[in-house]
């Protein structure tokens, strides 16, 4: 399976079992022989994969080395991009050389702006493997890190030249972390498709794992093709992230993984919709139903004027207004420019 995202810049995607191993000749297709890439993973994926990688960019001509970061959210900061940028200069990398994102979407935001600012931008082609990064993260060009006051706060847009999709990596997820990936998938059933919906609820799902993430890449493909930069309808998939980034950064980024923490801020934000009278009744339930059934969850104890304090710094907030991505139904959601007096209303009810 491919698609190509055609935004500044056209973006091949290829969804293919041990297409992993075609790295370098993929990558042949786009840089010129002898060009040096720097593939950087995280300390649980370079000592499953790295090699891989490393023997098929290699063996294409190209000079490869690895780049280790501690695994975990907590290396997503700042300092970790400086060793970045100390290696890529170590090894001499120019605007013609490249790095590879290897691992999950912590290794794809901070990969990919390190080559954003590297030199004021290189090229860099994604490798992700999970399956939050293969349905989400590693398409449309977000990049970043986090701050003390915030998640993904400092970043930029640039586009991968190229994203290599293995199935196979999904084999050596913990469960939990392939249920983190399926909150992801819920999402763009909640936003766009009523029968992705469906499908993710009513089949078995590690039966359809290439539809399911042809499916997901397609509409963040349409979605960032319209809105590359995230002025309007690209907002669309931060449903559930408004609470979700509050209770991870509120939390340290230790208790919650991005799909548990998003999953509860999809039930959240349903529930306030059907309180105000905007989304249709039920849907709270259903949304539900859908998490549970990937083992997800649904509420948390955290007391919700906390959780709507931490959002303050949330990227979506203007002056005294925020953005809030509410849902009519399943499959129909808008952006609904609000005041925070009025989101505080909103979550009155919770």
């Amino acid at each position: 399976m491919e698609l190509t995202v055609h935004t500044s810049g056209a973006c091949r995607i290829i969804i293919e079992r041990g297409c992993m191993d075609a790295a370098g000749g993929r990558a042949g297709e786009l840089f010129k022989p002898g060009a040096k890439a720097v593939v950087i993973g995280d300390s649980n994926v370079l000592p499953l994969y790295g090699k891989r990688v490393l023997d098929s960019l290699k063996a294409a001509g190209f000079s490869a080395s690895p780049f280790s970061f501690p695994a975990g959210e907590e290396s997503k900061r700042l300092s970790s991009i400086e060793a970045m940028y100390a290696e890529c200069a170590a090894r001499g990398l120019t605007r013609s050389d490249f790095i590879v994102a290897l691992g999950g979407g912590v290794t794809g935001d901070m990969a990919g702006f390190a080559a954003a600012t590297f030199l004021r931008g290189i090229p860099f082609i994604q490798i992700p493997t999970t399956l939050l990064a293969q349905i989400d993260s590693s398409v449309g060009g977000k990049t970043g890190v986090d701050l003390p006051q915030g998640k993904n706060l400092v970043g930029a847009f640039h586009q991968p030249g190229l994203v290599l999709i293995d199935p196979d990596t999904l084999s050596t997820l913990l469960p939990r972390y392939f249920s983190d990936g399926m909150a992801e998938a819920v999402k763009y059933g909640c936003i766009k498709s009523r029968a992705l919906f469906d499908m993710i609820v009513r089949e078995e799902i590690s039966q359809k794992i290439e539809e399911l993430i042809f499916r997901c890449v397609d509409i963040k493909r349409e979605v960032v093709e319209r809105d590359e930069f995230d002025t309007g309808e690209r907002m669309l998939l931060n449903f559930g992230h408004t609470f979700g980034h509050a209770l991870e950064k509120l939390y340290g980024f230790k208790k919650l993984s991005h799909g548990e923490a998003v999953g509860i801020g999809m039930v959240m934000m349903a529930k306030c919709g059907e309180n105000a009278g905007i989304t249709k009744a039920g849907t709270t339930n259903e949304i539900i139903a859908a998490l549970k059934k990937y083992n997800l969850p649904v509420k948390d104890e955290m007391p919700v004027n906390r959780i709507l304090e931490a959002t303050a710094l949330d990227k979506k907030s203007s002056g005294g207004m925020i953005s809030l991505i509410m849902l009519r139904e399943i499959g129909e959601s808008f952006v609904d420019r609000v005041s925070r007096g009025r989101l505080a209303e909103l979550t009155g009810a919770l």
